[in-house]
């Protein structure tokens, strides 16, 4: 971008794996391809595989029955009417059920929830002090030994019915509770696959269901690989623990000139890495969200700046009251350069299906023009368009540019952007709860997530565009056709610059 001299300007979107390290494909090792393709295989073609063994083979009767006595000997305990029912359900229908054809690849249970929703809220809990908990099961970072079922249901056991975790509550206080009291109902009136009676019993029924879930996992990742646990333990130091220190060693290495540097998606833990400061004036939203993790920041070259202003409440209260927008999602600030220059800077993300995007843009370019129009506009996002979009249900690319190209805005793309021109790549592996949403690892590059989703915004009276490129390796180069994110590069979004 030019302004009298070049300004150097880009955004990331820092997020991808959250707390299933398997989740998404990755660019990995041989070993890793083995692993994951052997997954697959098992998986789309049980009948040839000798894994799909009887539910209760896997995860036994006495298994159930141990877990019966901990949910009888709650306090309160479970009603003993609902124990019941769940018992009948395993008797004449879990229990017989093939483990991979008949328990982990049944859509409606997808569809109920039953696994992914108690997956959602013990798979990885964050304790009051910051720390990280992990129930034992294959698709998160767990620590101890998960060779045997025996190990593993011993542990699993503790976790989810002895091991007093201190946690936040909706209200910021700190409360202590056990994992199995962190379960919610199914409702059929959000979920409507579910019947009256499972969701009655929809606690009791969520802890069989998870239990058999991570038990046909840990029985496929052993048949498949007994050597498993050490490439997992390799991808969760790269894309788990140590992602904020690679995310804050490729900014300061290769991004360091940068005048501006938009993220979005950042959480608690990047922000306490010192060399995103070696460059960096870090600037943060008054509404920091510390719970979720998924802010929108700033950042700025040392010297070249002065303190910025937080205009973002102002901004808030130009939307549309039913755009889908957090704490966090948008942070915009009124700043100046040590030259006299002023700027209006924005960092964004959007929802899932893009459609809060428009509503933004145009909650900006009304303070822009109104409030602020003696700044320069530059605006990083992650606006979460598609190649191809659903009307009044996902936000296509062609869409927003002809919007935004109506409001005198460009972005680094121009004002036709190639919808091909894909800024993430990405696809879902079979090693998690919603298996329709998984590819094998032949079909990655034709099935995967691919959108047109990051851009730099300004408007086009204001500033020119010099040159723009992308980086997905973390080294300043974009390699076509990879997906990502990988064990250099943890992020699913390119940096667009």
């Amino acid at each position: 971008l030019s302004v009298e001299h070049e300004i150097q300007a880009a955004t990331w979107n820092v997020a991808a794996v959250n707390n299933n390290p398997f989740e998404y494909w990755i660019d990995g090792s041989d070993a890793y391809n083995d692993l994951m393709s052997g997954v697959s295989e098992a998986i789309t073609e049980p009948s040839f595989s000798d894994v799909d063994r009887p539910v209760k083979k896997v995860f036994t009767s006495q298994m159930w029955s141990d877990l019966k006595y901990e949910m009888q000997h709650m306090n309160p305990p479970v009603d003993p009417t609902d124990l019941e029912d769940v018992d009948q359900m395993w008797i004449s229908d879990y229990s017989e059920r093939r483990v991979i054809s008949e328990f982990l690849s049944d859509s409606v249970i997808g569809k109920k929830r039953l696994a992914s929703m108690p997956d959602r809220y013990t798979n990885t809990i964050q304790t009051a002090s910051g720390e990280l908990v992990f129930r034992p099961t294959v698709i998160n970072c767990f620590v101890g030994d998960l060779s045997s079922s025996k190990k593993w249901f011993s542990a699993w056991t503790k976790f989810m019915f002895k091991d007093e975790i201190s946690i936040k509550n909706s209200k910021g206080e700190v409360v202590t509770m056990i994992p199995y009291k962190m379960l919610s109902g199914i409702k059929k009136s959000k979920y409507p696959a579910i019947t009256e009676k499972e969701e009655k019993v929809s606690i009791p029924l969520q802890v069989l269901a998870a239990a058999i879930f991570d038990a046909a996992l840990l029985h496929l990742m052993n048949t498949v690989s007994p050597q498993w646990q050490s490439i997992r333990d390799e991808m969760c130091f790269s894309l788990n623990i140590n992602k904020d220190r690679t995310i804050a060693r490729i900014i300061d290495s290769e991004y360091y000139h940068s005048d501006i540097f938009f993220l979005q998606e950042v959480g608690n833990k990047l922000l306490h890495e010192d060399l995103l400061y070696s460059s960096f004036d870090v600037h943060v939203p008054l509404k920091f969200d510390s719970q979720h993790g998924q802010n929108s920041i700033i950042l700025t070259k040392k010297n070249n700046w002065k303190q910025p202003t937080d205009v973002t409440e102002s901004v808030i209260g130009l939307l549309d009251v039913k755009a889908p927008v957090v704490d966090g999602d948008l942070f915009v600030v009124d700043i100046e350069r040590t030259d006299g220059k002023k700027f209006l800077l924005a960092s964004f993300h959007g929802d899932t299906n893009g459609l809060a995007t428009i509503p933004v843009v145009t909650a900006v370019h009304k303070y822009a023009t109104e409030s602020a129009p003696d700044r320069f506009l530059v605006f990083g996002m992650d606006a979460n368009t598609y190649e191809v979009g659903v009307p009044d249900q996902t936000l296509s690319l062609a869409e927003f540019s002809s919007f935004y190209v109506s409001k005198g805005l460009t972005t680094s793309y121009g004002d036709t952007p190639d919808p091909s021109n894909y800024t993430t790549f990405h696809a879902r592996t079979h090693l998690q709860p919603q298996l329709n949403k998984a590819v094998s690892l032949k079909d990655r590059n034709t099935k995967g997530d691919k959108n047109p989703k990051d851009n730099i915004m300004f408007f086009a009276s204001q500033l020119q565009l010099i040159q723009t490129t992308k980086d997905n390796t973390g080294k300043g180069v974009y390699k076509e056709g990879m997906v990502f994110p990988t064990l250099q590069f943890p992020s699913d979004h390119v940096s667009p610059l």
